[in-house]
């Protein structure tokens, strides 16, 4: 039975005919795990919470960046370097302190996806990478879960629900993942700051009408959304009963792990250029910025890293270098990703260094 301070803090739900008071009391019993608290798992996070999901899991092992700041809206410049999880947990408490929350502040694997998801009646995938969407798929199968699943790139969006009441799987409309080398480095893709929260809401609401039995839930369709355009198209699949027969995780050992970048200041790069051997620096900027002002080394823009990373020796350290440090870090999670174990990045660049 919900309290009176519930039954306030939901009336706007409340008094909808299709969802009434037996509608809200399913949303207090569901148990819903999100999987990422980034950019999608931001607005799914605070929507279910406030919507009066009663229980809420958040699992994402990642901590804040400030390159999450643009469209990741629970988290402020402050809590740059905090677990996700934790700070989601506690604005979330503050949002609605009639939920329970469990923190799995852990990066979702082959090894603990099915313990993890086990407790819980829906699985909303935030996730950013291809790895951890088909691994969620199958632990979804194998423990007969519905899962409500988001993706996201530059401008473009899709929602879609998979093993909803014995609908298709994530594999019916995405057989395999895409190769290394045909989907873009988890690292390397922009996104407009809006997409995330419209995804986001889109699949707040899928498990809103999955919890109380309302609507139309996108099984066995997959909505896209062009923003630029504000087009939207939906395309419909089916279930291949092959894709229902999975019942074991093997094969699942690729990883999309966050790439952190240790930030060093110019006190310790002047130090290290002086005192160590095999010190690399490098201007990431393009050529004119570099021409008119720079702090010494290579010229090697952002914008020519497919081209030209190969000039830069695996065995030197390597300290970027940009106007403010976000290029250079964007340069160095790429430098990372392609195998470069010894890359540093100049904290907050060389513009507030006056230099000239």
């Amino acid at each position: 039975m919900l309290s009176p301070n519930e039954q306030a803090r939901y009336s706007k739900q409340i008094i909808l005919p299709e969802m009434g008071m037996e509608g809200q009391e399913k949303l207090r019993t569901a148990k819903v795990l999100v999987i990422g608290a980034g950019g999608l798992g931001c607005p799914i996070l605070q929507y279910l919470a406030a919507a009066g999901v009663g229980t809420i899991g958040i699992a994402d092992g990642d901590v804040i960046d400030v390159s999450n700041l643009q469209r990741q809206v629970l988290y402020t410049g402050q809590e740059v370097g905090q677990s996700k999880a934790a700070v989601a947990e506690k604005k979330l408490n503050e949002l609605n302190p009639n939920c329970t929350l469990f923190v799995h502040n852990v990066r979702i694997d082959a090894g603990n996806v099915l313990d993890i998801l086990r407790n819980y009646d829906i699985i909303v995938d935030g996730s950013d990478n291809f790895p951890t969407r088909y691994l969620v798929n199958d632990a979804c199968i194998i423990l007969d879960k519905p899962m409500v699943s988001g993706a996201i790139y530059k401008f473009e969006g899709q929602v879609s629900v998979f093993n909803y009441m014995g609908g298709p799987t994530y594999r019916c409309i995405f057989p395999e993942p895409p190769g290394a080398d045909e989907s873009p480095n988890c690292a390397d893709i922009g996104v407009i700051a809006t997409l995330p929260g419209i995804i986001g809401t889109i699949q707040a609401n899928e498990v809103i009408k999955m919890i109380t039995g309302i609507g139309e839930v996108l099984s066995g369709k997959l909505l896209v959304i062009d923003t630029l355009t504000m087009n939207t198209h939906f395309f419909a699949f089916k279930l291949i009963e092959a894709n229902k027969h999975i019942t074991s995780l093997e094969g699942h050992g690729q990883s999309c792990a966050p790439i952190i970048v240790k930030n060093i200041t110019y006190d310790e790069v002047l130090k290290m250029v002086q005192q160590e051997k095999g010190v690399k620096l490098v201007d990431v900027r393009e050529q004119e910025e570099h021409y008119l002002s720079n702090i010494g080394g290579q010229n090697i823009p952002l914008s020519t890293f497919d081209t030209q990373y190969t000039l830069l020796d695996p065995n030197d350290t390597i300290i970027l270098y940009c106007a403010s440090g976000v290029r250079s870090n964007d340069f160095a999670k790429r430098l990372t990703a392609k195998g470069y174990t010894k890359v540093l990045n100049l904290k907050n660049g060389i513009n507030v260094l006056g230099v000239m």
